[in-house]
């Protein structure tokens, strides 16, 4: 049985990526990495918990989008992004000095990358017909 992939679907991975980006680090001080960092942090089990369940979320993530997308489609991935910002940036509406601003623009570029590698095979065979296996040793 063949599970349908729509908008809905990419939906879910993209949220899931924005969980898992915004998560990790932002420039607020809620973030994992806010949290591991602050003054008053003890390190103890649920931060460890916390942070082992993030590391899989990021290796999962990673993973398929190396494997779907590949170094080229990543870099390619960017690049599109990057002309974006810099077109937002040319037409006024994105300032270079506003770093913080810049921070939130990359990291959900980062999560908008993460959701099409994790989506690009079904992508992929929306658009071509053709189909995506991985390498299974005998």
């Amino acid at each position: 049985m063949a599970i349908e992939f729509n908008f809905g679907s990419f939906f879910a991975r993209w949220l899931f990526a924005i969980i898992l980006v915004f998560g990790t680090y932002n420039p607020t001080d809620y973030s994992y990495a806010s949290w591991v960092m602050a003054q008053s942090a003890t390190f103890g089990p649920v931060m460890a918990l916390i942070g082992v369940v993030l590391l899989i979320a990021w290796i999962v993530y990673l993973r398929a989008t190396f494997l779907s997308l590949g170094v080229l489609g990543i870099v390619l991935g960017g690049a599109f992004f990057a002309c974006i910002i810099w077109l937002f940036v040319d037409l006024g509406l994105l300032s270079l000095d506003a770093t913080g601003a810049l921070t939130w623009v990359a990291l959900l570029v980062l999560s908008f990358i993460l959701a099409a590698g994790m989506s690009w095979s079904h992508i992929r065979r929306r658009l071509t017909g053709q189909f995506d296996v991985d390498e299974k040793d005998d």
